[in-house]
């Protein structure tokens, strides 16, 4: 697991051997069961995660009890309710293993440490988080102007990993559509 978020955290930003050594003696490897939650709506979230092993999501539930799915993590993804983790908030999302995972947990004050010490890995978070906020704000957009085919093409076409990975309807929840909406669509498209 060391070598693979070394290798991560280089994509971005090269950091010597005694300064990785530093940086990851902060992290804390965790493991959890398929099935468990990490974070509850209403959580005060003091931990980010980033995805060694295994798929987590991100969901709200509505007033109605409907779930709806914000995002994935899978290897090599980060995962967290931000708004909470960053603003000290109770958490509006929860987080579900849907596979046995195994992550390494950073806590909110060690990440603001850090950075704070490091330039490289302030700057590796700072790339991270323009990367997730360009996702979002692509999401939001297509979610607002294409209709359900579109999204289906959309994900199949980012996420190639997960369509064969996830039940059909998690990928439904995610995409805001229903089952069988799904199933007509992902069949027409064979």
């Amino acid at each position: 697991m060391k070598e693979q978020f070394r290798q991560h955290i280089e994509k971005i930003s090269p950091v010597s051997d005694a300064a990785f050594d530093y940086v990851y003696s902060f992290f804390k490897p965790k493991k959890i069961r398929k099935n468990s939650i990490i974070i509850s709506s209403g959580d005060l979230v003091s931990h980010e995660y980033w995805v060694f092993k295994g798929c987590l999501k991100a969901s709200y539930i509505l007033e109605d009890g409907k779930e709806k799915i914000i995002r994935f993590a899978v290897e090599d993804w980060w995962v967290s309710d931000y708004d909470a983790y960053f603003k000290n908030n109770p958490a509006t999302l929860s987080i579900h293993a849907l596979e046995d995972c195994e992550v390494l947990a950073l806590s909110f004050q060690d990440r603001e440490k850090l950075c704070k010490e490091f330039p490289e890995i302030s700057y590796f978070f700072r790339k991270k988080i323009e990367a997730a906020y360009s996702a979002f704000q692509r999401r939001l957009v297509s979610m607002l102007s294409n209709d359900a085919k579109e999204h289906y093409e959309i994900f199949v076409q980012q996420y190639p990993m997960l369509i064969e990975r996830l039940p059909k309807s998690i990928i439904a929840s995610y995409l805001g559509i229903t089952r069988e909406t799904l199933s007509r669509i992902s069949n027409a498209a064979l």
